[in-house]
């Protein structure tokens, strides 16, 4: 008789739990994601918007970050997005922090970034931030003036340590912290996310590689005119 008992507990409390991990599921919102490329040529500003679905009405106190990984045909500027943060322009986190800005596209490699959302003013549920990119020098192309360098879409994260969303989505390997919110790394969780777009292409301008020769002999009779021209000047107006 104890058995039974203590067997109808057990059963009512698992389904307690599962009703109660179904309920959290069910409240925690999606996320729609846009982003969008700014300006044209090698400097570029790319727009990420997150929308939440209808349950973000109540992710007030959270702090949503988009997680981009960059192929290695663009970068972030490290110097330029320090001096962003010191006028809170744009929060980020680099992954690595160190960034080789001169290495071209066949020398670098991927970076990953964690863009924080600020929260858009003309929408409760939305959040939008923009991050300085800019495109490495690729090799000399055979037919096409321009490569093409494929940004996919980022994955959304959601920081909730007070609220109902506090244990929303998988659980991600991010250690970085809730800007302003505590000291150490938060507890970071993956949204189910909508794409409007599946990826994002940048073009950048390269150059031809029949075009080599020429490009070869024009630099050589500028350095050599140049360097007459300094000679020149040297022998003209130097003393000696």
């Amino acid at each position: 008789m104890a058995g039974g008992r203590r067997g109808e507990a057990l059963v009512g409390a698992g389904l307690a739990a599962l009703l109660c991990a179904l309920h959290v599921q069910a409240a925690c919102p999606d996320a729609t994601v846009t982003q969008e490329l700014l300006k044209d040529g090698f400097h570029r500003d790319l727009l990420v918007t997150v929308e939440l679905g209808a349950a973000g009405e109540d992710a007030g106190g959270c702090v949503v970050t988009a997680r981009i990984r960059l192929p290695s045909g663009i970068y972030v500027d490290p110097y330029e997005l320090a001096s962003l943060q010191q006028h809170n322009v744009t929060k980020a986190v680099l992954i690595p922090d160190a960034v080789d800005v001169e290495a071209p596209e066949y020398l670098a490699t991927d970076l990953l970034v964690l863009l924080y959302m600020e929260p858009d003013p003309r929408c409760s549920r939305c959040f939008r931030a923009v991050l300085p990119v800019h495109g490495r020098y690729h090799r000399p192309a055979d037919g096409s003036e321009e490569a093409l360098v494929v940004l996919k879409s980022p994955e959304v994260l959601l920081c909730c340590c007070h609220n109902q969303f506090a244990e929303c989505g998988k659980p991600a390997e991010v250690e970085a912290p809730c800007l302003g919110k505590n000291i150490g790394p938060c507890r970071w969780h993956s949204l189910t996310h909508k794409l409007a777009h599946e990826e994002l292409i940048l073009q950048v301008p390269v150059g031809l590689r029949q075009h080599s020769s020429l490009v070869c002999v024009v630099t050589l009779l500028s350095t050599a005119l140049c360097a007459t021209l300094i000679l020149a000047a040297v022998c003209k107006y130097g003393h000696f």
